[in-house]
């Protein structure tokens, strides 16, 4: 199996791309080749390389019939910046490949959702191996790209189509050309360093667009490393989530296990029985 590493946002430190090739090598001697494209180590201010360089790497491996699966480096800024320089130039053999990341890269995946492709994941990406117990979240990660392991991927409560992203990078998809039909989906949703009047924002403009009125539901995954406001918002996560959902009639299902830690799960867009 061939796994192509690209960086449709922020540069890959060299150093963790060895640690986590290495990993693969270990885990999965003579079965996978992790082939981390050359671009993930470029810089160009806050990206890795500017959007020309970006979008090359993607349609290049993402077109490359040889390889199986795209892992997306890591998250940031910048995939949003490169959709209409890379998917009209996706051929038939884009489709046919696994795509997994999360944080920026809901950007990519929910415009590939929105195109019909479908293996499509939520889930840890390599970068998540500097984390505090990370390297479980790369085994995680790997485990789903090459098994589908059922044990990486976050439990379904719901029996419907699933959907994860974060909070603010979706906020921004909607209302776009990419955004996706998620009519019937429950949607996932988690956020990082974020206000929690931002929060508040996002879920406006999430739930007030009306397509996401036909949603089966929302969870909630983690938001963590909230910063204090001043004055204190006075509202948590749950309690704004419960709000904005009692408000726009979109049942509330609990929380859900992802977020921008190592203990991230899987989410398989529309669920495993929807991968090919």
């Amino acid at each position: 199996m061939k796994i192509a590493v690209v960086a449709p946002a922020n540069r890959l430190d060299p150093a963790v791309a060895a640690r986590v090739t290495a990993l693969a090598g270990e885990l999965y001697p003579g079965r996978v080749t992790l082939a981390v494209h050359p671009q993930c180590f470029l810089s160009s201010g806050h990206f890795a390389g500017d959007d020309e360089a970006r979008a090359a790497a993607f349609v290049e491996v993402t077109n490359d019939a040889t390889v199986d699966a795209v892992w997306f480096a890591r998250g940031g800024y910048g995939s949003c910046r490169i959709l209409d320089l890379a998917l009209p130039k996706l051929t038939a053999a884009a489709a046919k490949k696994t795509y997994l990341g999360y944080s920026d890269m809901g950007s990519l995946l929910g415009a590939l959702y929105a195109k019909g492709f479908k293996n499509l994941a939520h889930g840890p990406m390599p970068t998540d191996i500097v984390r505090d117990g990370g390297e479980a979240a790369v085994r995680r990660a790997l485990a789903y790209l090459v098994d589908r392991a059922p044990v990486s991927v976050e439990p379904d409560h719901d029996g419907a189509p699933r959907v994860a992203f974060n909070m603010a990078t979706f906020a921004a998809l909607v209302g776009t050309p990419h955004e996706p039909d998620l009519s019937g989906h429950v949607l996932l949703l988690e956020e990082i360093a974020e206000y929690m009047y931002r929060i508040d924002r996002a879920f406006f403009s999430i739930l007030s667009s009306p397509k996401m009125r036909r949603l089966a539901g929302l969870r909630l995954g983690r938001c963590t490393d909230i910063p204090t406001n001043d004055p204190d918002f006075a509202k948590t996560e749950v309690e704004v989530a419960e709000h904005w959902c009692k408000r726009t009639g979109i049942p509330y299902l609990g929380r859900a296990d992802i977020g921008h830690d190592a203990a991230n799960k899987v989410v398989p867009f529309g669920g495993m029985s929807a991968v090919a």
